[in-house]
């Protein structure tokens, strides 16, 4: 498995690959991909990976700002998404580790989460990369007209 900058080349198989979280329910509130133009400009830069295997994106990560207040320059939310066929192979941890180590270079200092409390897969996935839970956000969103709440996770750099 390579890790890599995601390129803009990268977007059709990132856009699948987002699309097919969306479809299990469990990954996000949204409901349609965004356009290249939308995400690329609601994500960091320098902070957005792939994971390739068999010269295929298996997985991508990326860092979105909390916020545009400069005083949060440092604080960001943080999104992992694999392939329906490579999950459970690692792919995640991967990303998640290398995105991790990257933002700390980039002075990054809390990275966020929300996670739905049934994508228990996700939930372990930052735990275990240390992430701790600090609350969860009750019935914050509606998903085809039922409430849903969501497990907010925070990890703050050790430097």
């Amino acid at each position: 498995m390579e890790i890599r900058r995601l390129a803009p080349a990268d977007w059709p198989a990132v856009a699948r690959i987002y699309a097919e979280g969306i479809a299990t329910g469990n990954a996000t509130f949204e409901t349609d991909v965004p356009s290249w133009e939308r995400w690329d400009g609601g994500h960091l830069p320098g902070l957005r990976l792939v994971a390739v295997t068999d010269g295929e994106v298996a997985g991508w990560a990326a860092l979105s700002p909390a916020s545009e207040r400069e005083v949060y320059a440092g604080v960001t939310e943080i999104s992992v998404y694999v392939a329906e066929q490579s999950r459970g192979l690692g792919i995640g941890r991967a990303l998640l580790d290398e995105l991790l180590r990257r933002s700390e270079d980039a002075g990054i200092w809390t990275i966020q989460a929300g996670v739905f409390p049934e994508n228990t897969a996700s939930l372990r996935l930052h735990e275990a990369a240390g992430f701790r839970r600090i609350g969860i956000r009750e019935r914050i969103g509606r998903q085809d007209g039922v409430w849903r709440d969501v497990v907010l996770l925070e990890r703050r750099s050790a430097r």
